[in-house]
This record gives structure tokens, sequence and C-alpha cells, in this order.
């Protein structure tokens, strides 16, 4: 166990926040009043806005509350010296995050976060993985919707393939049966920066394009694309492009990387949403993918926004993945999640992945849930977040 002198062992930043006070509220109700549970304290910039929050959610009074603003750099360092794992929910990452990260890397403080934004990710690898060794920090991005469904399921499904088949599934699918609910208006506004930032300097689209930008060094096979309509004959059914899967594939490549690829250094993945068969399924491909080029406009919620709780708590999301092999044979895996993507389940996720940092041993650096927590996060996610991980016959 590291920095169990630290006073607290998770700090919430961001706890003020639509996304942030879910993450608290979760604490709370899974661990709320329980003599082994975490030490932790919610922070933001504003002292009377946490007590608020810490009231009406239901925390008890002595929750702590720290105060920190992302352009402070010394409150930040004061935040990351009080805490053994840092959860923040202020996003967009490229916009507000670089102090914090920086900070936490310099302190030997874990962090996890809700990051989708590629380029900003393959920046601070570049800037920070060997820094984050040196100084045994855990700098874990994407935990929550984008990628720990696709990520930990990728993860499973070659654990069961290896137990089956002798070896990896060399090319891997994940195929979305269903989605209820929507994607936070934090992720939204990261998506608006991120393009902004790439209209700024076109060398980042090439980024965004490659599904090796996070693994610098390694470049494996061409990926299948993904990004027009296209017939699944082993599923029977039209498929359609997938908004989080430029961030997930990236992800995925990433834990492969970071783990020595154990999945092979020749993986091939993919995601797409499943529609239906016929001109019905077809049109509704055609439809998904035109609809992607608007589904970041202004209509969408903005950070600090969501679904009401009845909204979350009915929300789901069902992900099959297939590994194949060339001589035909093949594994199912599904994961699936009870609340909404976005919001309900995000939350959960990422509170528990920094419990599942608490517990790990593994190596500092700027990774991956995949990398550094693997199967262990899978149990808590099945434990306290309401995720199912199992393999379909």
């Amino acid at each position: 166990m590291r920095n169990q002198e630290r006073e607290y062992d998770i700090i919430v930043y961001g706890a003020t926040g639509y996304t942030g006070r879910l993450v608290a509220e979760h604490f709370v109700r899974e661990y709320g009043g329980k003599p082994d549970g975490p030490r932790w304290a919610m922070a933001g910039r504003n002292l009377a806005k946490l007590q608020a929050v810490r009231d009406e959610i239901g925390a008890p009074a002595d929750t702590p509350l720290v105060t920190a603003d992302a352009d402070d750099e010394a409150s930040l360092r004061s935040l990351c010296e009080q805490a053994r794992v840092v959860l923040t929910t202020v996003g967009p990452y490229q916009l507000y995050g670089d102090k914090l990260l920086a900070a936490c890397v310099a302190t030997g403080t874990d962090y996890a976060d809700l990051c989708g934004e590629p380029a900003w990710m393959a920046q601070q690898i570049v800037e920070h993985h060997e820094a984050a060794k040196a100084s045994d920090a855990r700098i874990c991005f994407s935990s929550g919707f984008d990628s720990i469904p696709s990520d930990l399921g990728v993860l499973m499904l070659q654990k069961e393939a290896v137990a089956r088949f002798g070896s990896p599934a060399p090319r891997v699918k994940t195929r979305i049966r269903s989605m209820v609910g929507s994607f936070s208006g934090g992720t939204a506004a990261s998506f608006k920066a991120t393009m902004a930032s790439a209209a700024r300097n076109p060398s980042q689209f090439k980024v965004l394009a490659d599904p090796f930008a996070l693994t610098p060094g390694f470049t494996g096979p061409e990926q299948p694309g993904g990004m027009l309509p296209a017939y699944d004959r082993a599923l029977e059914s039209w498929t359609a492009p997938f908004v989080m899967a430029s961030i997930n594939t990236k992800n995925v490549h990433r834990t492969n990387f970071l783990r020595g690829h154990p999945y092979g250094r020749d993986f091939r993945y993919d995601e797409m949403v499943l529609t239906s068969p016929g001109d019905m399924g077809k049109q509704a491909a055609t439809a998904i993918a035109g609809a992607m080029k608007s589904m970041f406009g202004d209509g969408g919620p903005k950070p600090g926004e969501g679904p009401t709780k009845e909204e979350r708590e009915n929300g789901s999301y069902d992900f099959l993945l297939i590994g194949e092999y060339p001589d035909g044979r093949s594994i199912r895996y599904g994961v699936k999640g009870r609340y909404d993507p976005g919001y309900g389940s995000t939350s959960r996720m990422l509170g528990e992945t920094g419990l599942a940092l608490l517990e790990s041993d593994a190596q500092g650096g700027v990774g991956t849930p995949g990398a550094f927590l693997g199967e262990a996060l899978v149990e808590r996610l099945r434990q306290h977040a309401a995720l199912t991980f199992a393999v379909e016959e």
C-alpha cells in the first residue's frame, strides 16, 4: 500500500459539478457509515458550493472539503499531497487538466479521470509517462463509459479465449446491441474542444485517426475502418459507426501495449453499433452515420447538466464482444451496464477505479484501467456498479 500516511485515501475533485457530485453520491451510498470504507473528501473551487452539495447528497456533516482551483498550481499540489488517489471530473481535460495531472505525477499521487481526448492523452503520455514511473504515480485515463466496458471487456474475453483455445483471439470486434441513455455534457464539451484544437493544429487530426496514437513506438497491423455502415455476415445484421470507437480502440491497444501484447502484436479491433438485417437495418445504419456529424452540436447537455435520477436509473447498455480466429473458431463475451452510460454508470465506474487503485501494486506510469487494474476492477464493478461481464454461449 502506498502513501498510507496521507490524510485521505481519495479526493473527488469537481464534486460540485454534475458528474463529480454523482461520484460523491456513490461513496455515500456504497460506503457511507462503513468502518472499513475509504477516507474520502470532496474538492472544488468554491467552499460554499461544496458545503451545499455535501448537505444535498446526504453526506455526513464531517465529510472533509478541500478547495483547489485548476489554474492554481499551489492549491493543486496541496490537494495532491493530501490524497493517495485523486479522481477528477473537471474537463475538458485539455483545458483544465494539465496542472492537476502534473501535480499528481510530481507528488506520486494516483489519478483517474473520464478523459476521451486522445490528442491530449497522447501529449501527456510523452510528457509524463517516465516521470510517473519514477514517482510511482498511476495516471489512469478513461475510467468511465469511455473506455472501461471496451477495455475490460477485451481483457476478459481474451482470458477466456486463452483458457478455451490456448491462444488469444487475433481479431476482436465489439458490437453495441443496445444503449439507453445519453452522453454527458462533459463528453460533448470535450469533443468540441478536441475539434477546435485540431482546427488550430491540423497535425492532431492524424492522432485522432490513428488507432495506435497512444502506443508510441509501436504500430500494429492495419485496423478495420468502422466509419461506414457495413453488413456483418457473422451476425446477419447491419452495423453503424459508434461515436466512442475512436477513443475506445486507442485505449484497448494501449492496454495491450502496456501489458506486453498479451493479445498479440498482430491484434485487430473495432467497434460498431448493431442495427438489424435487411433494408430497415441498412437505413438505420446510414441514419446513425449521418447523425454522428451533428451528435455533439449545440442541442445536447452542457457541462454541469444531465438527466434526472429516474432517467439515469432507467438507462442501460449492452456490448457484445466477439473474438475470431482465422480457422473459424470464435468466442462471445457480453458486457452490460444497468444505468445510464454517460452519468449513472460512469460515476460508479470512476469511483470504483479509485478504490481499485488503492489496492493495486501496479507500477506507476500513464495508463488505462485495463493495464493498471484488470480483473480486480472487474470484480469491483460487478459488486458495486451493476456491471456484468460474462461469456455467452
